[in-house]
């Protein structure tokens, strides 16, 4: 039987998901945690469906052998492409990302929804099945975002560079009458100041960082796995496929 005392295991293709960790610690401090950045492979944008379901795979490996009880694949590219493949050959619990289409669709009012991510995310079936179960009615607008992962995995979460790389992408959404715009990565909502400048005070940004906490609690508590309270904050355990030295600043800046 699971220990209900051992660790939940995060893992990204690189330092994105330590937003979803944030609201992990955020509704479930008693936890432990240990979260894998796959930075050595970052991006995932790029690679196919069969190097995607590689490192996902080996990664949950890594995490099943520190004994996680439940695995968070805190990454909209690796969720689309390996978590239907990881719950199917392995024997925890896994929550995945899915964009925040349902409740943007829902909160328009300009009947315009844009959605930021990654070209893998975008193309991917199951972001296709999602708008045509949840956007009747709505038109939803997607674009890639090249570059901004690299900005946020260098520590790069402000300056004209990467004001003006956000604008070139937001730009066209706001112009169509988008009034809601979903940041589809991890990575993105370090870059949300950035993104509500382009954008403008009238227009919501919405991710999904809270609705996975609340996903994971659920799953702890269906499965008997959440961890008693005990008025100590839980840890936090991190690892990397690249120079640790390296990434140590932005980890530290992130997660602060």
């Amino acid at each position: 039987m699971t220990d209900p005392a051992a660790p939940i295991g995060v893992f990204d293709s690189g330092v994105g998901g330590l937003s979803v960790l944030r609201e992990l610690r955020r509704l479930l401090p008693d936890e432990d945690f240990l979260y894998y950045a796959d930075s050595a492979h970052c991006p995932y944008g790029g690679k196919s469906l069969v190097e995607i379901q590689a490192r996902a795979a080996a990664i949950t490996e890594e995490l099943l052998a520190a004994a996680c009880k439940l695995i968070v694949v805190a990454c909209n590219t690796a969720t689309i492409a390996a978590v239907e493949h990881l719950r199917a050959n392995y024997p925890v619990p896994f929550v995945g990302m899915e964009p925040a289409v349902k409740p943007a669709c829902a909160l328009t009012r300009s009947g315009v929804v844009g959605v930021l991510a990654t070209g893998a995310a975008l193309g991917g079936e199951k972001f296709h099945r999602l708008v045509a179960q949840h956007a009747a009615g709505v038109r939803v607008i997607t674009q890639p975002c090249p570059g901004l992962v690299e900005c946020v995995e260098a520590g790069e979460l402000d300056g004209p560079r990467v004001a003006e790389l956000i604008g070139r992408y937001v730009k066209p959404l706001t112009r169509a009458g988008a009034d809601v715009i979903v940041l589809g990565c991890t990575h993105y909502p370090f870059l949300r100041e950035l993104v509500q400048n382009a954008a403008g005070p009238k227009v919501t940004l919405l991710d999904t960082g809270e609705a996975v906490a609340r996903q994971t609690r659920r799953v702890l508590e269906r499965d008997a796995l959440l961890r008693a309270a005990g008025g100590s904050v839980g840890r936090l355990e991190w690892r990397t496929s690249a120079d640790r030295g390296e990434l140590r600043p932005v980890v530290e800046r992130l997660t602060a």
